[in-house]
């Protein structure tokens, strides 16, 4: 079965091939042209939903095979700073913001209100469109976010997030630890038995 990726980042790219890596997993780009895509759902379901929707409908006329269309909305949430990022943390620091420039921006926010370290956790939707029909689930991870950025591992908001049960960022710990762990893999390994299914 193909996996066709609903997503350009590429840090979300690697994570999902090596998770999947029995299947053939490619992202959108390889087939089509990158298009922008309206993500104006409340939630990460309804913006996972809406990226793959938009991609399936776009791809079916250039494929013949058996695929499936697989997309993420995913984001962190800090409760002591009124749930924000949320469903904005791609976009937190402006519409074309950067990994960094998101990340700097949340760590000011720790800054501006005197928090040193405080209760966080990433939330990960996964959708998949197939011509079977549409079906999401989702993953969490639990920990803390700090006031600082350390390490260079992973991507967005991991250098500044502590996973429960441990005292390094996703930034610090091994790429094998993260996989075990992150909300993402979590949220596929669930989509993985829905991709049996079908």
């Amino acid at each position: 079965m193909k996996i066709i990726l609903a997503s350009g980042n590429q840090g979300k790219i690697s994570e999902i091939q090596a998770y999947c890596s029995k299947h053939e997993v490619l992202p959108y780009s390889q087939i089509i042209n990158s298009f922008d895509i309206i993500e104006d759902g409340k939630t990460y379901q309804e913006n996972a939903l809406i990226k793959a929707k938009s991609i399936y409908d776009k791809i079916k006329p250039y494929i013949d095979d058996k695929f499936v269309v697989l997309s993420d909305d995913s984001g962190i949430t800090v409760p002591k700073l009124g749930n924000i990022p949320g469903i904005y943390s791609a976009r937190y620091a402006g519409e074309n913001a950067s990994d960094k420039e998101n990340l700097h921006k949340l760590i000011n926010e720790l800054k501006i209100n005197n928090i040193k370290k405080t209760p966080a956790y990433y939330t990960a939707a996964m959708a998949i469109v197939t011509d079977k029909g549409e079906f999401s689930v989702h993953g969490w991870m639990h920990g803390d976010v700090i006031d600082e950025a350390r390490g260079d591992k992973g991507f967005g908001y991991d250098p500044m997030f502590i996973p429960q049960g441990f005292d390094k960022t996703l930034g610090e710990l091994d790429e094998q630890i993260k996989q075990k762990l992150s909300h993402r893999s979590k949220a596929l390994y669930l989509a993985k038995i829905v991709l049996e299914t079908l």
